[in-house]
């Protein structure tokens, strides 16, 4: 295809003031007598000589008109759209289609709150739209006005979370032939939690529910026209949970089962080498009602007096060999001045106590290894609160959450290898490193940051500001768009 810039511009034809002479063997002057007696004697000549002159003039007349130039299609057979109407369009991505999916894949699974794991009910934790219960706690830890835009909400809920949100989405559609984007309402997290740590659950028990789920989404038009190239789902937990690759290992298979292959999956945790996983932060207690809750909460973080350089929350992993929690809990109390230890040995961090938050709002930095898996909740939690991550592996948030993070790490966070820390590097001594003026900065870009980390609690977002929900559901569609104009599908 030839580039537009390529092309003549308008100014090499209108400033061309040489106009080309016809030859001067057919020069014809209209008002010469000698003109008219060679037509009368040479009739055909003649002729001839007119239509030529007819043709000079015509071209000499075209080459006065305003020049422009050709319209070429887009490349990929995209649509070009004009940039008012594109400005206009609340949803310049596409839009969205909810499946109708049989109540037993998310509906019954909720009135089954309690039977979702075997040591407890999970009714509280789903209850307020998967928000959980009021964090009336926290008064007098948080604004007294924004204790109501608190919950103890459990970190596997981004199933329901989406779920409520998409349905009184915007950019939602309930005429599938006029969506991009197709999403499948199914809390597979819950489904297979309730078997994930029970001694009686078999394999089977474990993939029964995606199974089924896959075996009716493939008998949909839609499903079989993309192969699933142009459908999604909230998966409300970490990819790992999903990929068992025998019978007798951790999990479900349900992204191994044939039908799953092509479907883009948001997960609190992704696999960094998987291109259909997309990672999402993981809930936190904060979901604002409306904008001037946001942006109350970044005053308020942003006016807290931090009396502590860092601070770490978590428990050790007895288990592990060389345990890294247990080496920065040790790192931790021995320098007691600096840093603040909120032990979460047992239940002592669970959701309904405020422990976790008040040493978050009181540090400088807080200090993120991985936890049971590379990620963990408190990476948002401590972002929330204002505090400056710390991160030992790059998998823990770089490598993850593309979509809601800053691309300059080192303007949000701090990296020091957990190699370095094992060998003997002080973390204290590199966070003392960094002036007040480099913390400032870091905080400002991590408190900026805060509306893209929140799910917000009206289902139809917050009307000028886009939270995670917003941004997961402008990526998928961008995703997709794009997947369209490449055609690198296969």
């Amino acid at each position: 295809m030839l580039s537009l810039s390529n092309l003549p511009s308008p100014e090499t034809h209108n400033n061309n003031n040489k106009k080309p002479k016809p030859p001067e063997s057919f020069s014809l002057k209209p008002n010469s007598l000698n003109s008219v007696l060679q037509c009368t004697h040479y009739p055909r000549g003649c002729l001839l000589i007119v239509v030529f002159s007819l043709q000079i003039i015509l071209l000499l007349h075209l080459r006065s008109l305003p020049f422009s130039r050709p319209h070429f299609s887009p490349p990929y057979g995209s649509v070009s759209v004009p940039a008012a109407a594109e400005e206009e369009d609340p949803c310049p991505f596409g839009r969205v289609f909810v499946y109708d999916l049989p109540e037993t894949f998310n509906q019954e699974i909720i009135d089954n709150c309690d039977s979702l794991n075997p040591w407890s009910s999970r009714c509280d934790a789903l209850a307020n739209d998967g928000l959980g219960q009021r964090a009336t706690a926290l008064a007098g830890v948080v604004p007294d006005n924004l204790v109501p835009a608190w919950y103890w909400t459990d970190q596997f809920v981004t199933e329901v979370i989406f779920h409520n949100r998409i349905l009184h989405h915007k950019c939602r559609v309930t005429e599938p032939e006029s969506a991009r984007a197709f999403y499948i309402p199914f809390y597979v997290g819950l489904a297979v939690g309730k078997h994930l740590f029970s001694k009686t659950s078999t394999a089977k028990d474990r993939d029964r529910h995606c199974e089924m789920m896959l075996t009716w989404l493939q008998d949909q038009p839609y499903y079989r026209k993309s192969n699933g190239w142009d459908h999604f789902i909230s998966m409300g937990r970490i990819t790992w949970d999903f990929r068992r690759s025998k019978d007798s290992a951790w999990g479900s298979r349900c992204i191994y089962i044939p039908g799953m292959r092509n479907i883009t999956r948001l997960l609190i945790e992704r696999n960094s080498w998987d291109y259909f996983d997309v990672g999402v932060p993981y809930p936190t207690g904060f979901h604002p009602r409306s904008e001037s809750d946001v942006a109350e909460w970044q005053r308020f973080v942003r006016g807290q007096r931090r009396s502590t350089l860092f601070s770490f929350a978590g428990a050790t992993r007895g288990t592990f060999r060389n345990d890294f929690r247990g080496l920065l809990l040790s790192h931790c109390r021995s320098e007691s001045d600096a840093c603040r230890v909120v032990d979460c040995a047992g239940t002592r961090c669970s959701n309904g106590t405020s422990a976790i938050l008040e040493g978050f709002l009181d540090s400088e930095f807080c200090l993120q290894p991985r936890g049971d898996s590379f990620t963990r909740r408190s990476i948002f939690d401590c972002m929330v609160a204002g505090s400056i991550p710390v991160f030992f592996w790059n998998r823990t948030a770089y490598y993850q959450y593309e979509w809601f993070l800053p691309v300059e790490r080192e303007s949000y966070s701090v990296y020091i290898d957990h190699n370095a820390v094992k060998n003997g590097t002080s973390v204290r001594k590199v966070l003392e490193s960094y002036s007040q003026d480099e913390v400032k900065k870091m905080r400002d870009k991590v408190i900026e940051y805060i509306p893209r980390l929140v799910y917000a609690k009206p289902k139809e977002g917050l009307k000028s500001m886009k939270d995670a929900f917003d941004i997961a559901i402008d990526g998928v569609l961008r995703r997709f768009k794009q997947q369209e104009e490449v055609g690198y599908k296969w």
